[in-house]
């Protein structure tokens, strides 16, 4: 099973900018499809954006689309979010997933722990 390690959450006032990073094991180093999803309080839990990091297929879900951009460093494993723009509806707990059959999909095996990031308006 791949395990990850969360980390760079924090809070930002509106307009700022935050890079939440991922770090991977335990996967041999093949390709497989990796995820930041996020969890707002009362609601439930949405897709961020995916990458496959032997392909390099990226995914955007709607909220991140022209904001975040999401990349993998194939030589120390982590998976990257850099969030631009960012906006008070953006605050929630951010979860980094791997492995999973689609990357755009929702199935993943694996899940960190989650970061927070606090958008103040």
């Amino acid at each position: 099973q791949v395990q990850l390690v969360e980390s760079g959450g924090g809070s930002v006032q509106a307009g700022g900018s935050l890079r939440l990073s991922c770090r991977a094991s335990g996967f041999g180093g093949r390709g497989i499809c990796m995820a930041w999803f996020r969890q707002a309080p009362g609601k439930e839990r949405e897709g961020v954006a995916a990458i496959g990091t032997g392909s390099g297929y990226t995914y955007y879900h709607d909220s991140a689309k022209g904001r975040f951009t999401i990349s993998h460093d194939n030589f120390n494993n982590v998976m990257r979010l850099q969030m631009n723009s960012l906006k008070p509806e953006d605050t929630a707990v951010y979860f980094c997933a791997a492995d999973a059959p689609t990357c755009a999909g929702l199935n993943y095996r694996s899940w960190g722990q989650g970061v927070q990031v606090t958008v103040s308006a």
